[in-house]
């Protein structure tokens, strides 16, 4: 089968072009800049802002699946308009497609989101996702839109690099201790997208981890994992520090959780295992 993974150079894309290539799947990606670093997969630049390049694209690789984890948080065309495209093409195809969403197209008024719960967004970002959300299902209705939340593992995400600058005091700012997550290690999302993609499952599915952590717990757990002090890292209120965004949203995932092998395991569990 051939998988096209759009977004690939990323980081939740590398992992997935590692294990789609591992179960045996023929394997193509995109880039926007710069091709990822790994062989197993062919690689093909993408602007999904360009209706020509996609088709082109599509005819070429003519992919049975397509994962969208492509984004770009300061482009509207990027991130709302341009998986509703990509779900055009993979529907006139009749390929399966995989759209990763956010936990950001929540208020955070509510707390604790099923996956019945209607988007709120209260930023740019968010607005964008959700309309993408609403988007894909509309043009493509067997589609799968899997909305997750901040992703952890191999010391390779945005947020371990934070607490790992914050420590050796190479890098300014704070760990908000209001701002709260389910953050999930890229490894279990990974192979949740693919086994959702496998059971051709349509809607709205949750996939994040079972521990609800504010940003300076889970920069704790980084730092005690890779032998960091974590008194080094500063601690501050989000409410204080007049950015935008939603301060607690927790993703209720025991219902996809549910249907699937893969364990999407919590931040306390997979920071003290050697994932």
């Amino acid at each position: 089968m051939t998988t096209l993974i759009v977004g690939g150079s990323g980081f939740l894309g590398t992992e997935l072009i590692r294990q789609a290539t591992a179960a045996g799947h023929t394997t193509a990606a995109t880039y926007a800049t710069k091709p990822g670093d790994t062989a197993h997969a062919a690689w093909y630049p993408l602007d999904l802002r360009e209706p020509g390049r996609l088709d082109a694209l599509m005819a070429e690789v003519n992919p049975r699946l397509i994962i969208n984890a492509a984004s770009d948080k300061a482009d509207w065309g990027t991130t709302a308009e341009g998986p509703v495209r990509l779900a055009m093409a993979a529907a006139e195809r009749g390929s399966r497609l995989v759209h990763v969403s956010s936990d950001a197209v929540f208020s955070g008024a509510q707390v604790t989101y099923g996956e019945s719960c209607s988007p709120a967004p209260v930023t740019p970002y968010g607005a964008a996702k959700a309309a993408a959300e609403t988007g894909v299902l509309i043009v493509h209705p067997k589609a799968t839109v899997a909305r997750t939340s901040l992703i952890i593992g191999h010391g390779r995400s945005v947020h371990e690099r934070a607490v790992h600058e914050l420590a050796a005091g190479t890098r300014g700012g704070a760990l908000f201790t209001d701002d709260i997550r389910c953050p999930v290690h890229v490894t279990d999302l990974a192979a949740a997208l693919l086994e959702l993609a496998s059971y051709d499952a349509s809607g709205i599915h949750h996939l994040a981890g079972s521990d609800a952590l504010s940003r300076h717990e889970l920069g704790v757990l980084i730092a005690k994992r890779d032998g960091l002090d974590p008194s080094r890292l500063p601690a501050a209120l989000r409410a204080d520090s007049g950015l935008s965004g939603a301060l607690d949203i927790r993703l209720d995932s025991r219902a996809t959780q549910g249907k699937l092998r893969t364990v999407l395991r919590g931040a306390r569990q997979f920071c003290t295992e050697s994932a």
